[in-house]
């Protein structure tokens, strides 16, 4: 929120999002007073989340020093409540113990203050230190910076691209910290908004059958520049999205892994084959011929976007693992969430549609994902379903490739 009448259109809208208050609202192991400001009760997935990283961090019991995590738009509490409450392994607290944890909320709303101290009293009876504020996010940022206060969690939540405060969060992110990052600025990411696009992502978006993990795609390449202009790297831990939300967990590193920069690149979708292609920036050249014949590309470009990994496999396994020991109090629609990423790193970089690839055969009705999965892998080619995008597989075989085995495979009819 850059000042106070963008803030007081936030507030309004807000205020309208939510038509009635919740008195009681119970999630994981808490229970919290919720008013009339805006609250999804479907974000539970990004929390379970937030909740699993911060339990992953608290039990690495090989690290003696303060944990700190900051919850910078906090609105009525909860991610901090959930992170005192359900993150807190019983064999961290009693080998580490809670003096060595530091819980700061912050939410620019002074009318929510009474409602947020209220809903985290559990966590100081309970004995975590707890600092409150009421800052707009770039002072309190800002603060941080100056007083060197470094944080190994910080979740920004906010309405909106998230990306003026990219550097000022990444500034005060400690080492081998986690960034978990929210956006629901849709419509530019995916294309249906390119002016927006270019100013707040300095990238190309096209619309794309895939416009989610573009979307995403997107974001991490605007964390990883500004991680990149402090000298530092980035690692993706998780990303995923509902459509309307999208989420990035992102480790920041002391230093760029080798090659990071080859992970900043270019998509290309031809709009009338549908062949796709992409590049890295740092070996940027001429386009190749797409499956229309040569000389007929019409190719769709996006980015600057993130070619690598979306997913940790590791790091997703050793979550689960945790959740499923300590009985961490999440969904089963998260577990099953953990599961589909962890199958699915998130390279090749390029994933279809059966409905496309279908249609374009053609054939009757599209193949279930298994079958055409199951056809892929005979054919000796990478494939597996996307844990991104529903309906889609991902796969490095190229588009004439998936066609001909369509046509040989499937023509005569399929099950």
């Amino acid at each position: 929120m850059r000042d106070v009448a963008q803030w007081g259109l936030y507030k309004s809208f807000i205020q309208r999002e939510l038509k009635e208050a919740i008195p009681n609202y119970r999630e994981g192991y808490s229970s919290l007073e919720l008013d009339a400001g805006f609250f999804r009760p479907d974000s539970i997935l990004a929390r379970d989340f937030s909740v699993l990283f911060a339990a992953m961090q608290f039990n690495d019991t090989k690290q003696e020093k303060v944990f700190r995590w900051l919850d910078l738009m906090a609105g009525c509490g909860i991610r901090a409540l959930r992170w005192g409450l359900d993150a807190v392994l019983p064999i961290s607290e009693q080998k580490r113990g809670l003096k060595n944890l530091e819980i700061w909320i912050n939410d620019a709303d002074l009318d929510r203050s009474n409602l947020i101290q209220r809903n985290l009293q559990p966590l100081s009876k309970k004995g975590i230190k707890l600092t409150f504020k009421n800052d707009f996010a770039e002072v309190l940022l800002a603060r941080a910076y100056i007083d060197k206060c470094f944080f190994n969690l910080i979740d920004l939540d906010c309405f909106g691209s998230p990306n003026s405060l990219l550097q000022p969060v990444l500034r005060v992110l400690a080492f081998d910290g986690i960034l978990m990052l929210s956006s629901t600025d849709g419509r530019s990411t995916t294309g249906h908004d390119r002016l927006a696009a270019l100013r707040s992502l300095a990238a190309a978006a096209r619309t794309h059958p895939a416009s989610w993990e573009i979307a995403l795609r997107l974001q991490l390449a605007a964390v990883a520049r500004q991680a990149w202009l402090l000298g530092r790297g980035v690692e993706p831990l998780a990303c995923f999205s509902d459509g309307r939300t999208f989420r990035v967990f992102v480790r920041f590193k002391r230093h760029l892994f080798h090659g990071e920069e080859n992970q900043l690149g270019l998509i290309a979708r031809c709009e009338i084959c549908g062949e796709q292609s992409s590049q890295p920036l740092l070996n940027l050249k001429g386009w190749k011929d797409c499956s229309c014949g040569i000389g007929l590309a019409r190719w769709e470009i996006s980015g600057p976007l993130w070619l690598g990994p979306l997913q940790s496999p590791p790091t997703l396994s050793k979550i689960q693992e945790l959740s499923n020991r300590f009985s961490v109090p999440i969904v089963g629609r998260s577990e099953k969430l953990i599961d589909r990423l962890r199958a699915d790193e998130g390279i090749p970089v390029f994933s279809w549609s059966t409905h496309d690839i279908a249609s374009r055969v053609p054939l009757e009705a599209p193949p279930s994902l298994d079958l055409m999965i199951k056809l892929l892998n005979a054919e000796g080619y990478l494939a597996f379903r996307s844990g991104v995008v529903p309906g889609h597989f991902r796969t490095n075989a190229s588009l004439g490739e998936l066609l001909r085995i369509c046509e040989k495979k499937l023509v005569k009819g399929f099950k």
